[in-house]
This record gives structure tokens, sequence and C-alpha cells, in this order.
């Protein structure tokens, strides 16, 4: 699928490959979430549109200054999608912030949503979806097609770090236009929708929160 971008940057394998041992901490998971968050990020936003504005002043002479033509919004999928709104923010300091709460329902693995703050009426242009996991797809899916009855008929773009080749499946079959920046694709999904060998639940590992 052209729209599934998956990354070949080794400092993306290394770090990966780090993030999947169960012993590593919350706080060095963390930073690991946010360092693979930006490095897909520099590849998500590759060819975002330009637009020139008013010259300015070098120390030598004037040159053309270009600006991003499009406004961005960043929209993180509770709770685990956290993890790399400052990474992005950190290349995009005037991107908007949409947050989504979605959780997947253990027994039968659909999305349900529980917290949306999106703004009555779209205030962007394109947006990038930001989630360290799909799974099943289903979260994903039903992530896109919130945005796309808000309004956003332009560009969505989703960042992750792991994805299943099923969820990814899924996810195209409903949504084929959206662009997908992840780090590895795992080809197993088990019986309980989780991805292996994965990252285990992201959102528990990022917090300290071991499921009972």
């Amino acid at each position: 699928m052209s729209n599934i971008h998956a990354s070949n940057h080794p400092l993306i394998a290394h770090k990966i490959s780090i993030l999947r041992n169960k012993n590593i901490k919350p706080k060095q998971v963390r930073e690991l979430m946010h360092e693979i968050g930006q490095l897909l990020a520099y590849e998500a936003t590759a060819d975002l549109p330009v637009k020139s504005a008013e010259p300015q002043q070098s120390p030598l002479s004037t040159y053309p200054v270009v600006q991003l033509a499009h406004r961005i919004g960043l929209v993180p999928i509770l709770r685990s999608g956290l993890s790399f709104v400052n990474a992005v923010q950190e290349l995009l300091p005037t991107a908007r912030v949409l947050h989504l709460g979605i959780f997947r329902e253990k027994l039968s693995l659909q999305p349900v949503e529980y917290y949306n703050k999106l703004p009555s009426e779209p205030n962007v242009d394109q947006v990038i979806v930001l989630e360290p996991m799909i799974a099943t797809g289903g979260t994903a899916t039903a992530a896109v097609s919130i945005l796309k009855d808000w309004g956003i008929t332009s560009t969505i773009k989703f960042i992750t770090a792991v994805a299943s080749r099923q969820g990814l499946d899924n996810l195209h079959k409903k949504h084929p236009d959206v662009e997908v920046f992840v780090g590895v694709i795992d080809e197993i999904l088990d019986s309980n929708g989780y991805i292996v060998p994965g990252l285990g639940d992201a959102g528990d590992r990022l917090h300290d929160t071991p499921s009972a």
C-alpha cells in the first residue's frame, strides 16, 4: 500500500528494539517515545506545502522567506498518544492540539469514544493523528472517521511507532486516503488483539499503571 510508509531509519529501528524490552522503566519508555515520535514526525512532514512571505534581511543580504501554508492540527488519541505531542510540537510549535479519547473495549475489541475536544468548526487545514500503536485498527479507523465527520476533507496523516499488518489493512480498507508513518510493522495479532511482539500496553508502560 503506497500510503503506508514503514521507516527504514536505523535510529528508529534501534530505539524501538529498546522500547520493546519489558524491563525498561517508565521514564525510559517516555524518553524513547518522544525520540521515536520526533523522528517519525520529521518523515511525515517532509511534503508539507509552503508559501512565500515577505523577504527578510540576513547579515549579508535580503533573502526569500517561506512559511508553512497550512494550519496544522495534532490529534493525540488519549492516553498514549500524549507521548508524541511534545516531540511533534518541538518541530511544529504553532500546531494546534486537538484531543480525542477512544479506548478499545476488552471483550468486543470495538472502539469506544469517551472524550472529544474538537471545536464546533474545523480550525486547521490538515491533521496528524498521534498514536503509538495500531493493533486491530479499530481505534485508528474511528479517530479518522470522527475527523472526517468534523469536516477535515484534506490531508490526514497518522504517526505510530508499531503497527500490526492486520490493523493497517483494516485502516486502509475504511480510509485508503490516510497516510501512515510507522516505525515497524509486526505480522502477528493475537486472539486478544495484542500486537506480537509489539510493546505491550503502551499507556500502562508510559504511566506505570499495570493492568490488574
